[in-house]
């Protein structure tokens, strides 16, 4: 048996177009799980599922929904009714960089709606279907700024901070009903997430060692730090007080963002 037996047969997982989505969409199906993906670029999740039909042969079901919408999550709850999923991964999720005050306030608005608003209404209405069948899973993703504030990257800081803490709450609600919530925080990550922050990062984790880390701590642990990079990053800044914290991100940002401070 897998080891993910107790969370099939279908897992749905968003963001699964690259990234830690993709890879936990990867890892999930090598497992046997029946996957549903999630994300806006329809032809990249074909992809995705034709690939994870030949290798593993579980089926798919790809569903192209921009998650900042607002009807995206009650479309994705009514397209897999019929399904029996055990496992939820929100991994959908992007950010930005630079100084919050020049930002664009439509991006910081639909970044908000994607890393905390979809995720709040994913982890209610799936996390009551989860309750009725008695047991499963749900995978929040939060990240190594959630832990204070991140001067050049204030807003998406603050929106895994939120999932941080929805997360911790979560895994003791929902664990009398049979369901391990557990919240992946990992650090800088090779993925597309850094184009699109404008962001350039000289030491990454991969998406598939943080995929492997978080899976591994669903149902042991409430929060995980996947990757040897996440976990020397955590030891280095967990002595210092949170407004040092706060200065020492001050200045990591500053390095990796493109635009001079």
């Amino acid at each position: 048996m897998s080891p993910l037996d107790d969370y099939g047969p279908w897992a749905l997982v968003t963001g699964a177009s690259e990234g830690i989505g993709k890879a936990l969409a990867r890892e999930l199906a090598a497992q046997g799980l029946s996957l549903v993906l999630v994300a806006r670029r329809g032809e990249r999740l074909q992809e995705l599922a034709n690939e994870l039909r030949r290798d593993h042969r579980v089926e798919t079901l790809v569903l192209a929904l921009d998650l900042a919408r607002p009807q995206a999550i009650v479309e994705l709850d009514e397209a897999t009714r019929s399904l029996d999923v055990g496992l939820v991964v929100a991994a959908a999720g992007f950010g930005s960089s630079g100084s919050f005050l020049d930002s664009e306030l439509d991006n910081e608005i639909d970044m908000l709606n994607v890393n905390c608003r979809a995720a709040l209404e994913m982890s209610h209405v799936f996390g009551q279907r989860l309750r009725e069948r008695g047991r499963g899973g749900l995978i929040l993703m939060s990240s190594l700024l959630a832990f204070q504030g991140v001067p050049r990257a204030s807003n998406y800081a603050a929106t895994k901070a939120y999932i941080q803490s929805l997360a911790e709450a979560l895994h003791i609600e929902l664990a009398p009903h049979g369901v391990d919530v557990v919240a992946s925080a990992p650090g800088p990550v090779r993925s597309g997430f850094a184009e699109r922050a404008d962001m350039t990062m000289s030491m990454t984790s991969s998406p598939e060692a943080v995929a492997k880390g978080t899976l591994r701590a669903l149902g042991r642990r409430t929060t995980v730090r996947p990757g040897a990079l996440s976990k020397a990053l955590e030891w280095s800044l967990k002595t210092l007080p949170r407004p040092g914290r706060v200065r020492i991100l001050q200045q990591v940002m500053r390095g990796m963002t493109q635009e001079s401070a």
